[in-house]
């Protein structure tokens, strides 16, 4: 299902290009972990993961999750409300040689405070210093939800932090636009090996003076609990959770020089909510895409924004935004068509709720993890094979090698037409519908197919390629050599469509067929004195 128009590719491709949409499958990667709410890397195969509670594991390959705790700070981690607890981790660039990760947990009691400190790893590499925290970053929080926590490094290598707006419910204190204080924004800092944190020099509110806070990056955010970078092109992605009307994704493009507002209180998606003491709607950053909040009639309730897939093993899933929802069991994918539109499509449904998390392995596996079933799964490509293709020797049809096979006439099943192989009897578009394993079914692209009608002649000795041809055909006769005069194309009702001189003294000539429709044509070469010497069929395609 697509929530946007795609506009068609113009001109006879169209008809030709398969359609066979992706569909996510999640397979299982760890099980038995309490509350899941983040994944990370630090550079190698392993994946860490946060515990709400306090705790951080290592899943070092598929169902192996070491018995011991790469740390556990339950001690100073306030999880009591559902939105607290040990909420985001990242490790530093460097942190191969220096040991340095940074996690962000609610401390304190009761609505307590957002922290964001560093730990070094210990001599052990499955196992941090405990003892090693140093406190960058604190800012005590009015309510007990809304309280962000994702942090990550960008590609610049500054690390960026994720804060909700401070909690209760229609950010009562206005601090989603206030830039005096750094709730309902996204700070940008660089940590410093002196254990504090310098302001980046190109940040938009750097040299803003006042009580404007240089640390941040970009406001108007309701509770950004999930954001993360483009591998690839640096692009920010936002999952921003909605009030009770609109859960929406966000996209700032990497390198672009700003001080992005996405309009929380001003607006919910792109409904107004509050826009008291407002700016025009056109200066907030708009969402890429929304959904409807459950209490409205939809079944989304906490946008859990995601990840664009940059992996090898799954080629289909390449460029792919893949993103979820805490309450809608879905996986949607937003692709862009090239001309400023994103498509949204539905590629997972039915997933069950608690998703809480979608982040990249080192490979850039993407991996999701279950708040409510302690699970941590891969996610993949339910069908990941190649579809069939189909090559014409001029009188039949071949497939590649599939578990089954369904032949098609201009989208119109063929009875009976279940082999490899299929002899077309009519003119007209032929497909092919592969069955493979896991339920799978592929279709091939559409190709044109002509009967000729014109009798046979019997005559040997002739080869043409390739087959089909779409540029140059080349044109083999033994016995053009001797003398032969003419290389004549017919299409499939006679008429001659293309005649060239055969040059003299070769057996093999090219034509020229790019100008030529799709479809088959009768090859003849003629002999001086008109005398057919040989014939074939050929197949022009695009």
């Amino acid at each position: 299902m697509k929530r946007t128009i795609t506009l068609p590719i113009l001109g006879a491709a169209l008809a030709l290009q398969a359609q066979n949409p992706v569909e996510l499958q999640l397979n299982n990667w760890a099980t038995g972990l309490t509350e899941p709410v983040d994944i990370a890397h630090c550079g190698d195969s392993r994946l860490f993961v946060v515990l709400q509670p306090g705790v951080i594991r290592i899943i070092t390959d598929s169902m192996t999750v070491l018995p011991t705790p790469f740390l556990n700070i339950q001690s100073i981690v306030n999880d009591a409300g559902n939105e607290q607890g040990l909420l985001g981790l990242a490790f530093d660039p460097a942190y191969a040689s220096n040991g340095y990760f940074y996690v962000h947990y609610t401390g304190g009691s009761g609505n307590g405070s957002s922290v964001v400190s560093r730990f070094t790893v210990s001599a052990d590499s499955n196992i941090a210093d405990v003892n090693s925290q140093v406190v960058l970053f604190t800012w005590p929080q009015p309510f007990a939800n809304h309280n962000g926590g994702d942090l990550e490094f960008g590609p610049d290598g500054n690390l960026y932090i994720a804060l909700g707006d401070g909690g209760s419910a229609g950010d009562p204190q206005g601090n989603a636009q206030d830039l005096t204080d750094p709730l309902g924004d996204i700070l940008r800092i660089r940590p410093e090996p002196d254990s504090t944190y310098s302001i980046p020099a190109d940040n938009p509110w750097v040299n803003a003076g006042g009580d404007t806070l240089p640390e941040i990056w970009a406001s108007g955010l309701r509770n950004p609990f999930r954001f993360g970078f483009d591998a690839l092109t640096g692009d920010v992605w936002i999952g921003d959770v909605g009030q009770n009307a609109w859960e929406e994704i966000d996209l700032w493009p990497g390198g672009t020089v700003g001080a992005p507002n996405f309009g929380w209180r001003c607006y919910e998606g792109i409904a107004p909510y509050n826009t008291s003491g407002c700016q025009p709607q056109n200066v907030y950053v708009p969402p890429v895409t929304v959904h409807e909040n459950v209490f409205t009639g939809g079944d989304w309730c906490s946008s859990i924004g995601g990840r664009v897939y940059r992996g090898t093993q799954f080629p289909r899933l390449q460029g792919r935004y893949i993103y979820t929802d805490y309450c809608a069991a879905e996986f949607w994918s937003l692709t862009p068509d090239g001309l400023g539109v994103w498509n949204d499509e539905l590629l997972l449904d039915g997933a069950g709720q608690g998703w809480v998390c979608i982040a990249e392995g080192n490979d850039g596996s993407l991996y999701t993890c279950n708040q409510l079933t302690g699970v941590v799964r891969k996610i993949v490509d339910r069908c990941p094979m190649d579809p069939p293709a189909i090559t014409n020797d001029g009188t039949s049809l071949t497939s590649t090698t599939a578990d089954g096979y369904q032949w098609f006439l201009n989208g119109t099943l063929v009875t009976g037409a279940t082999g490899q192989s299929f002899t077309p009897t009519l003119s007209g578009d032929y497909h092919v519908v592969g069955s493979f394993a896991n339920g799978c079914e592929l279709s091939s692209d559409t190709i044109a197919f002509a009967i000729t009608g014109l009798a046979d002649l019997g005559l040997q000795d002739m080869r043409v390629f390739p087959v089909p041809a779409n540029e140059v055909l080349l044109i083999e006769h033994d016995g053009a050599s001797q003398g032969a005069a003419l290389v004549r194309m017919l299409d499939p009702a006679g008429r001659v469509v293309l005649e060239e001189r055969w040059p003299a003294g070769m057996s093999r000539t090219g034509v020229e067929v790019h100008q030529l429709s799709p479809g088959s044509y009768l090859i003849q070469v003629l002999d001086s004195r008109g005398a057919r010497m040989g014939k074939a069929r050929a197949v022009v395609q695009r």
